[in-house]
């Protein structure tokens, strides 16, 4: 009989479960199974068997030493478990080894950074030969053998009062021209409108004087609500002759060649009226009296 069934035996002559044996020694079930069919391949150890089989002996009522004595060549030596453990250490060691590719790989970010130091200090070298060499002020000694020294000549400041110079001719040039156009503006007198009579009673009827006309006299007209509007030259031709709202705005009329032109306005708040750009104020207060007839008389240039 084998130190497996020898214990079953003793455990079940006392009536012991499994689960009762568990509870008592704290050893897993299935390790208690193993002891008793003598597979002590699945314990964690030979270590662990040793002492599982004495705690199991212990807890059935067997003397644990003298059970071990009587089979010891059944149950597993440590020593057998520490040459299995020093062999898995060797065999981790040599695993875990670093080969020489390892090696190299290693060096990869020293040989990166060796070669960015390289590359800058390349960088900082040019660019310092590059300003000096761009300094053309620099004056070159040239030994002669007469104890002469000869310099070069800094073209780079003539060239630049020469450039300064040519700038100012520019702008001395540049004034001269706006100064001219300044006085052929002036010269120009823009058009005047002069109140010659204000009108009087229920429908005003005020006469004004365009004087400088120009090439071209140009009417714009500009609503900010609905009016009759009603422009004509008092001869018979009409320019305009209906309701002017905002949407229409602005409405610019050519009275070029006219001598006077006529303006029959419904609603005076709601109607700006200019002549080449020049407002007409209404001489009559708009508030009071809303519908004003006015009259434009256009001087020539010699009148």
């Amino acid at each position: 009989m084998g130190i497996g069934a020898r214990l079953k035996e003793a455990r079940e002559q006392k009536d012991i479960s499994l689960d009762s044996l568990q509870e008592t020694t704290k050893i897993q079930k299935r390790y208690l199974v193993a002891i008793e069919e003598e597979n002590f391949r699945i314990l964690p150890g030979k270590f662990y068997a040793r002492a599982f089989i004495k705690e199991y002996a212990a807890a059935v009522g067997l003397n644990a030493q003298e059970l071990m004595d009587e089979y010891k060549d059944d149950i597993p030596s440590p020593e057998e478990d520490r040459d299995t453990e020093y062999t898995h250490i060797q065999r981790s060691r040599k695993d875990h080894r670093p080969t020489k590719s390892n090696a190299i790989f290693s060096l990869i970010p020293t040989i990166i950074v060796v070669v960015l130091i390289i590359g800058i200090v390349f960088a900082a070298w040019f660019f310092v030969q590059k300003a000096v060499g761009s300094d053309g002020g620099e004056p070159i000694e040239k030994d002669n053998g007469n104890d002469e020294v000869y310099r070069q000549e800094d073209t780079s400041a003539n060239d630049q009062t020469e450039n300064t110079d040519e700038a100012d001719s520019e702008t001395e040039s540049s004034d001269s021209t706006e100064s001219n156009d300044q006085s052929t503006d002036t010269s120009e007198e823009t058009s005047e409108l002069t109140l010659v009579e204000e009108g009087t009673g229920s429908v005003p009827e005020s006469t004004f004087e365009l004087r400088n006309p120009g090439e071209k006299v140009i009417v714009t007209l500009e609503a900010s609500g609905n009016t009759w509007l009603d422009v004509n030259n008092g001869d018979g031709k009409a320019f305009y002759s209906n309701n002017f709202a905002s949407d229409q705005s602005p409405l610019e009329i050519d009275i070029t060649g006219e001598e006077k032109v006529f303006f029959k306005v419904g609603s005076a708040p709601d109607l700006t009226i200019k002549i080449n750009g020049v407002e007409l104020t209404y001489p009559v207060d708009v508030n009071e009296n809303v519908f004003q007839k006015i009259w434009v008389n256009i001087l020539s240039e010699n009148e």
